[in-house]
């Protein structure tokens, strides 16, 4: 269990939470929510220990915590194995501590005290079988015994999320914190995550952007907002669900309350200098009794992402004839022939790696194909999100003069407006880009793309940086266009709200299915990737 009491965290003069007292219970996932910059990564790091609270509040831990760290190159020059053992602290400085003194080979009197101080720690924390139980996680996960003393670095991203994840939970600790598990990870990947958090019966704490992954694994959900960090039964739409009931309730009440307060301050205002003075005074404590409920604002904010066309494009969007790319011996798609026409939206799916973006950016002319072609229409012409957002930003002017030429008229109050529908208000507009976060960089970039009204629309990797409402938003707005759409993701809510059309990069070759996510997935499940753990 982990209880928290009474605790504060600012920054400056800005509060995160406020006072903030709950309990999470083994055996209970909770998705830990709230928009970016709410404070979600740093209450984590306050439950890990990494930074103190800004009070004298208290977090009682289990001694033992498993913690999913986001660096997933801090342990590139580590073994495979050894970065799964270091997840038990205690036991890992015991044994390093250990093999330096056996590699000395002399023994004064207090190295042979403290080896056997040593030897007795790393019996507690089972250390004998520690590299079994690493090797016997290391194989749930996917990854067979002759790569296990393999370095970190000859690892893809998304698998070496899985050995960080795996150094999370070895020794089977009582608690859990995992922050952003999903990121790097690919359609299937997801899916065996939600498998593998399935079984964990102690405390679990998880952030994440992705709705489906949340709705898929969490019991409860623990949302910051009005300054405080309030638990709800069920998982993420059944939160929102409560969330925004209760609040109607008390808005709805608040106004039933004013229309009785309205008709005594009536009654006050008649007699109150007359001959009926109980009666005012009592009209006037049932007034102060109807005082209505405080209602603190709420930091939730759903940004307005609406796409347009300057001009529609032709019938014809893009046709591809015999494509085919390979890198360095490595084959990612061979003879790839199909047409694409106006008002299609496209998902490309598939794993890390297996040439999604190179696909895309083939398409686009950035990347010559080995052979075949990809011609577009005539009139066609298209906005592009990369994968790596902040490439596209330049650094040192203000987001209003970067979007301003993209105004016909250069009419500031446009671009203003359109900055505002993504969350930026009043002289936000004059930020300097370099100060941007990453979810403000990916907003600014939805802003331009409104602005420049292209037909086509192309998308990699768009909710990186996005929180969930702002993932929400954007999957209304690409529902609502009227254009074309190509769109790389792992998210699947983003990816069954908007297609209508799946390109899927299977090791059998890409699939071109002609239907929704949720009809491709009827005809193609997604694989039980590895095994369960033994917890």
């Amino acid at each position: 269990m982990i209880i928290v009491t009474e605790v504060t965290k600012s920054y400056g003069a800005r509060t995160l939470f406020d006072n903030v007292s709950v309990k999470f219970v083994p055996g209970n996932c909770y998705g830990l929510t709230g928009p970016n910059g709410a404070g979600k990564s740093t209450f984590m790091k306050i439950l890990s220990g990494d930074i103190e609270p800004s009070n004298r509040g208290t977090v009682v831990t289990p001694k033992k915590i498993g913690v999913l760290r986001q660096n997933q190159n801090e342990f590139d020059n580590e073994r495979i194995i050894d970065t799964v053992m270091m997840g038990n602290k205690a036991l890992w400085s015991a044994l390093s501590e250990r093999n330096a003194i056996v590699e000395a080979g002399t023994f004064t009197d207090a190295e042979m005290e403290r080896f056997g101080e040593l030897e007795s720690v790393i019996a507690d924390e089972n250390g004998y079988v520690a590299e079994i139980e690493a090797a016997d996680l290391l194989r749930g996960i996917g990854i067979p015994d002759d790569r296990h003393t393999d370095l970190m670095s000859q690892l893809p991203n998304d698998m070496k999320f899985r050995v960080l994840l795996a150094q999370a939970v070895f020794g089977n600790p009582p608690a859990l914190l995992l922050d952003e598990p999903t990121n790097y990870m690919d359609l299937e990947s997801i899916h065996w995550l939600e498998g593998f958090l399935s079984e964990y019966e102690g405390t679990l704490i998880v952030i994440s952007h992705d709705r489906h992954f949340l709705n898929a694994v969490c019991t409860h959900i623990a949302d910051i907002d009005y300054d405080t960090i309030i638990i709800y039964p069920g998982n993420y739409d059944e939160m929102v669900e409560h969330k925004m009931s209760a609040r109607q309730r008390v808005e709805d009440e608040n106004r039933d309350k004013a229309k009785k307060v309205a008709a005594l301050q009536e009654f006050v205002n008649r007699f109150g200098a007359g001959q009926r003075a109980s009666q005012v005074k009592s009209r006037r404590r049932d007034m102060e009794r109807l005082a209505p409920s405080e209602l603190k604002r709420s930091n939730i904010q759903r940004p307005f992402i609406r796409f347009e066309q300057e001009k529609p494009s032709g019938r014809e969007i893009v046709r591809v004839k015999g494509l085919t790319k390979a890198y360095d011996g490595k084959v990612l798609f061979e003879d790839l022939t199909f047409d694409v026409l106006r008002g299609e939206k496209i998902a490309i799916i598939g794993g890390n790696g297996v040439g999604k973006t190179t696909l895309l950016r083939c398409l686009m002319g950035e990347v010559a194909p080995d052979s075949g072609t990809a011609t577009w229409g005539g009139t066609v012409s298209w906005g592009y999100y990369p994968q790596n957002a902040e490439e596209m930003v330049p650094k040192g002017v203000s987001m209003l003069d970067w979007l301003l030429p993209l105004e016909p008229k250069g009419d500031q109050q446009v671009v203003r407006g359109v900055l505002g529908r993504m969350l930026f208000t009043g002289d936000e507009s004059l930020k300097i880009t370099d100060k941007l976060s990453g979810g403000e960089t990916a907003r600014l970039i939805m802003a331009h793309l409104t602005l420049e009204k292209h037909p086509v629309l192309i998308f990699d990797e768009p909710t990186n940086h996005l929180d969930l409402e702002a993932v929400n938003a954007l999957g209304e707005g690409l529902s609502l266009f009227a254009g074309t759409m190509f769109l790389v993701s792992h998210d699947r809510d983003l990816i069954s709200d908007t297609a209508t059309r799946i390109l899927s990069f299977t090791p059998e070759g890409i699939i071109d299915f002609p239907g929704t996510y949720e009809e491709y997935l009827e005809k193609y499940p997604l694989p039980e990737t590895a095994k369960r753990p033994k917890w």
